[in-house]
C-alpha cells in the first residue's frame, strides 16, 4: 500500500499486530509491532512492579518484530542474563503454521524480590540497575533437524533498544535502527471506573543493499551503508528518532497512519499486517515429562501437604502431581 492509499485507508486501529512496511524512495525496510491485549494479559497476570512490566513489555515487543520477520517455520528466542535483581528476561515467538494462523508470543521475568524491593525505594528504576552486568542472547531454532544459531551480545546499559542495536551489528552485519516503549494506559470505563490496560510497541527500520537485500557493515568501516546511501539512511533514521513513546502505544493511532507520519514524503508501502496472540505450550503431560525425569529425593524434596505443585512461569497454570505419579521408572 503506497503513502496516498495508507492516508485514506488504514486508518482504523488495531492491536496485537505486526505490519512490514518499506520505504521506496530511501531504500528501507522496516516493521512496525502494536501490542494490547496480548501484553496486558501477560503482565496483568504477572503483576510485576511497574519497571520490570515495561522492560518484558518492551522485550516481547522486540520478539514478535524479529521472531515475525522469519521465512521458515521456527523459533525466535529472546532471553537476557545479568547480575541485577532482575535475572532473567524470556520471551520467544513462534512462527505461524497449519494450526496457528497467528504466531504465538509468551514471556516472564525472573527476578529478587527483596533487591528489587530495596532499588525501587532508592529510586533507581533504569534498566542498567534493574538487570545489571550481563548478556542478550538472541536464539533462532528451525526445528530438530537443523542446527540452532544463537547470537549473543553484552547487555547495554542504555536499554533494550540498544542491546538490539548491537546484536544486528555484530551477529547479522545488517544497519538497523530500533525504538521500544511499553506503559500503562489509564482510562475511564463507561461506568465511571478507573482502569488500567499494558500496552506495548516497537517500530524497526534496516536498509536495504542494492541487490534487494540487506546491507552489511563493511570490515574496517564504522558505517554501515554504502557512502552513496548514507545520505538515505541518515534522513530514515533521523525521522525514526522522532518517533515518540505515546504513539507507538496509542490505540487510537494506527500503525499505518504512524509511517504516513513519518514516511509519506519518502513514498513509504505498508505490506500485509500479521497477527500475533497469546500462547503457551506446556501441558500437564510435558509438565510431568520434565518433573519426572529428576531423581526421587528430588521429587520427595518437592512434596508438600502431600502433592507437587508446579506453576508454569509463562502462564501461570498450575499444575498438581501425586509424588508416585512423579517416580514412575526412576527407581
Amino acid at each position: 500500500m503506497a503513502s496516498g492509499d495508507m492516508e485514506h485507508g488504514l486508518s482504523a486501529a488495531a492491536d496485537d499486530l505486526i505490519l512490514p512496511f518499506q520505504i521506496e524512495g530511501l531504500g528501507i525496510r522496516g516493521r512496525v509491532v502494536r501490542l494490547g491485549p496480548l501484553v496486558d494479559r501477560v503482565l496483568t497476570q504477572h503483576n510485576y512492579p511497574e519497571p520490570v512490566s515495561r522492560m518484558l513489555g518492551e522485550a516481547l515487543a522486540l520478539t514478535a518484530m524479529i521472531g515475525s520477520a522469519l521465512k521458515f517455520k521456527g523459533r525466535f528466542t529472546f532471553q537476557t542474563q545479568g547480575k541485577g535483581p532482575v535475572n532473567l528476561l524470556v520471551a520467544d515467538y513462534e512462527t505461524p503454521d497449519d494450526e496457528h494462523k497467528a504466531g504465538r508470543l509468551r514471556g516472564y521475568a525472573q527476578m529478587d524480590e527483596l533487591r528489587l524491593a530495596e532499588m525501587l525505594d532508592e529510586g533507581r528504576t533504569s534498566t542498567a540497575d534493574l538487570l545489571g552486568e550481563g548478556y542478550l542472547a538472541l536464539t533462532i531454532d528451525q526445528g530438530d533437524d537443523m542446527e540452532r544459531y544463537q547470537g549473543i551480545v553484552a547487555l547495554d546499559p542504555a536499554g533494550l533498544s540498544e542491546s538490539a542495536h548491537e546484536y544486528f551489528a555484530s551477529s547479522e552485519q545488517v544497519a538497523t535502527r530500533i525504538h521500544l516503549a511499553a506503559g500503562p494506559l489509564f482510562q475511564r470505563r463507561a461506568d465511571g471506573q478507573a482502569e488500567t490496560t499494558w500496552r506495548a510497541g516497537a517500530i524497526m527500520i534496516q536498509h536495504i543493499a542494492s541487490d534487494g537485500g540487506l546491507t552489511g557493515y563493511r570490515e574496517g568501516d564504522d558505517e554501515a551503508v554504502p557512502d552513496d546511501e548514507e545520505e538515505n539512511w541518515n534522513r530514515a533514521a533521523i525521522l525514526l528518532d522522532t518517533v515518540e513513546d505515546h504513539e507507538l502505544l496509542d490505540p487510537a493511532l494506527a500503525p499505518a497512519r504512524l509511517l504516513y507520519r513519518l514516511f509519506h514524503e519518502d513514498g513509504v508501502r505498508a505490506y500485509e499486517v500479521s497477527e500475533v496472540s497469546f500462547a503457551c505450550r506446556c501441558s500437564r503431560e510435558r509438565t510431568r515429562s520434565v518433573v519426572g525425569s529428576f531423581e526421587a529425593e528430588e521429587i520427595d524434596e518437592m512434596v508438600k501437604d502431600g502433592i507437587i505443585e508446579v506453576t508454569c512461569e509463562f502462564c501461570s497454570e498450575v499444575y498438581r502431581f501425586a509424588p508416585d505419579e512423579l517416580k514412575e521408572g526412576t527407581e
